[in-house]
C-alpha cells in the first residue's frame, strides 16, 4: 500500500504539471506524442542514469575522501547538478536537432524542458517519497514527503532545466554561429547553477529557518520563471497579430478568423464550440497552423530564407487555405 501510494501521489502531480505546462503554450500546441516522450525520457533515461551515475560517483568519493559528509556535499552541489542537467538536456537537444520544424519559441524551449523535468521528478518523488517518507516513519512520513516535494519543490526541476530549454530557443532564432553554440552552453551552466545552488542551501542550512530560507530561494527563481513564461507568451501573441495580419488580404484567413487566432481567451471558446460540434480536431488544427505560420514568417524576417522557410510558409498557407470553414471562430 505504502509503495502504491507513492507511486500515485510522485507520478500524478507531476503529470498534471505537465499539462498546465502544455495548457500555457497558449498559440501552437507542441505535439503531444514528443512530450509524451520527452516525459518518458526524463522519467527512465535521466532519472534512471542519474541514481546509477551519482550512486557509483558516491562510491567512488567516499572510497577516496573516507567521510560520509564530504561526499553528500560533493555528490549534492556538484556531481548531481551536472549529471540531471546534462541527462535532462539530452532530451531537449534531441527534439532540438531531430524535430528542429518544432522548436520555434522561448515558450517551446521552457515546454519541452520542463516536461522532461516533470518526468523526472516524478521519479525521483516515487523514490523519495517510498525510501525516507513511508519507509522511515510510515504513512504520515509518506504524506509529510508528499506535501515537501509535490508542494513545496514540485518545480524545482522545471526551474533548473528551463534554462537549457530557454538556451536552444535563443540559439535557434540567431544566425551568428559562435551565438548558437553559447546559448545552449549558458542555459545548461544556468541549469546547474540553480540546482547547485538548492543542493546547496539544503545541505548547508537545516531547521525551521533554513528550510523557510531555501523556499524563499526557490519560490523567488519560479516566480522568475513565470514571468518569463508570461513575456514568452506576450511575445508570440504579437508575433501573431503582427504577421497573420496580412493573410487576411491574401485570402489565407477571414477578419473573423483572425481575431480569433490572436487572442487566446477567443481560442478557447471557439475550441470549445468545436467540441459540441464534433470539430475538436479541425479547429484546433487550424488555429495550430495559424500560429505556425506566425512564427515561420517571422523566421523568415529574423534568419532569412533559413531551411526553406518560403516554401514552409506557402505550404502552411495551402493547409490552412484547406481547412478554412467560417465555423473556426
Amino acid at each position: 500500500m505504502g509503495f502504491l501510494l507513492s507511486l500515485i501521489f510522485g507520478l500524478f502531480p507531476m503529470f498534471l504539471y505537465a499539462t498546465m505546462l502544455y495548457w500555457a503554450d497558449r498559440f501552437e500546441k507542441e505535439p503531444r506524442k514528443l512530450l509524451f516522450g520527452v516525459f518518458l525520457w526524463g522519467m527512465f533515461i535521466a532519472a534512471g542514469g542519474a541514481i546509477l551515475i551519482n550512486t557509483v560517483s558516491g562510491i567512488g568519493i567516499y572510497y577516496l575522501l573516507g567521510s560520509k559528509t564530504a561526499t553528500q556535499l560533493t555528490i549534492g552541489t556538484l556531481i548531481a547538478p551536472i549529471v540531471e542537467e546534462t541527462l535532462k538536456g539530452f532530451a531537449v537537444l534531441i527534439i532540438f536537432l531531430a524535430f528542429h520544424d518544432e522548436f520555434d519559441s522561448v515558450l517551446d524551449g521552457i515546454v519541452y524542458a520542463g516536461i522532461t523535468a516533470l518526468g523526472f521528478a516524478a521519479t525521483e518523488n516515487i523514490y523519495y517519497i517510498y525510501n525516507f517518507g513511508f519507509l522511515e516513519n510510515g504513512f504520515g512520513g509518506l504524506f509529510w514527503l508528499v506535501f515537501v516535494r509535490v508542494i513545496l519543490v514540485g518545480w524545482q526541476h522545471v526551474f533548473y532545466t528551463a534554462f537549457i530549454g530557454i538556451g536552444f530557443a535563443f540559439s535557434r532564432l540567431r544566425k551568428e554561429v559562435w551565438l548558437k553554440v553559447s546559448f545552449p552552453i549558458i542555459g545548461w551552466l544556468l541549469a546547474i547553477f540553480s540546482h547547485s545552488i538548492h543542493n546547496t542551501l539544503g545541505e548547508f542550512l537545516g531547521g525551521f529557518i533554513g528550510t523557510v530560507i531555501g523556499i524563499l530561494v526557490d519560490w523567488t527563481g519560479w516566480f522568475f520563471m513565470l514571468l518569463i513564461i508570461i513575456w514568452a507568451i506576450y511575445r508570440e501573441s504579437k508575433w501573431m497579430t503582427e504577421y497573420l495580419k496580412g493573410e487576411i488580404d491574401l485570402g489565407t484567413i477571414t477578419a473573423k478568423q483572425y481575431k480569433t487566432a490572436i487572442s487566446s481567451v477567443k481560442q478557447t471558446m471557439a475550441r470549445t464550440s468545436a467540441l459540441f460540434k464534433g470539430k475538436y480536431k479541425k479547429t484546433s488544427q487550424f488555429y495550430n497552423l495559424c500560429a505556425e505560420l506566425a512564427q515561420k514568417k517571422h523566421q523568415l524576417a529574423t534568419l532569412g530564407d533559413e531551411d526553406g522557410n518560403k516554401q514552409k510558409i506557402e505550404r502552411l498557407r495551402n493547409k490552412i487555405t484547406d481547412l478554412t470553414d467560417y465555423e473556426y471562430t
